[in-house]
């Protein structure tokens, strides 16, 4: 059962899976987890936004109230939560401004120019060669583009430090990607959400 469990908190399928995108799109920590993180990416009206592992796309739609006349792209491993966030945002993706793709982060599709902006909230700890993925994603930044990894511990007995000690992770991962400018900002929940921010450095070899 615990593996079963464990197995749909990585890719929700099924009428379980549905049943978790629900609860996760209404939860108030995680909207407030989800709102806030896109808050530090200071996205603009022009931006173009990429989130990987997107959930029921309560991220998506906060970035698509804010990039009114850009992009928003998203790619998880899960069909159950493309079809919740595509309902979610509905209008946007009519408006071809929302893209959302059934796809895992070491097969990502192309996204044509440049990305401004890229999240993933909850979702490193899945991927395959963390490293490699974010040289990947690095390559798809603009110079000086942005990329925010969050990170709100859910194991049990989860407290302050081990949120600092996910936090030094996502700062050495990023760091031997080649980002830049780190820094690390704290949401005060239940336990603490790290988001750790950096930009992709211009004039540097990828």
């Amino acid at each position: 059962m615990i593996r079963y469990l464990v197995g749909q908190a990585r890719r929700p399928r099924g009428l379980v899976g549905w049943a978790n995108g629900w609860m996760f799109a209404h939860r108030p920590s995680n909207r407030k987890r989800n709102i806030w993180a896109v808050s530090l990416l200071d996205v603009q009206p022009t931006d173009r936004v990429l989130e990987i592992g997107f959930g029921p796309g309560v991220a998506i739609s906060e970035f698509a109230g804010r990039a009114t006349r850009g992009h928003i792209f998203g790619v998880d491993h899960s069909q159950a939560m493309v079809r919740q966030a595509t309902r979610r945002n509905a209008a946007a993706v009519r408006a071809h401004r929302v893209h959302l793709t059934h796809a895992s982060v070491e097969q990502l599709p192309s996204f044509g120019d440049p990305l401004d902006a890229i999240l993933a909230v909850n979702s490193v700890g899945f991927w395959p060669a963390p490293v490699e993925r974010l040289r990947e994603l690095r390559r798809l930044l603009r110079p000086a583009g942005r990329i925010a990894l969050v990170s709100q511990p859910r194991c049990p007995g989860a407290t302050r430090d081990t949120t600092a000690r996910a936090a030094q992770e996502l700062q050495d991962l990023l760091t031997q990607a080649g980002f830049a400018h780190l820094r690390v900002e704290t949401l005060e929940l239940d336990p603490p959400v790290a988001c750790v921010l950096a930009d992709n450095p211009a004039g540097l070899p990828s």
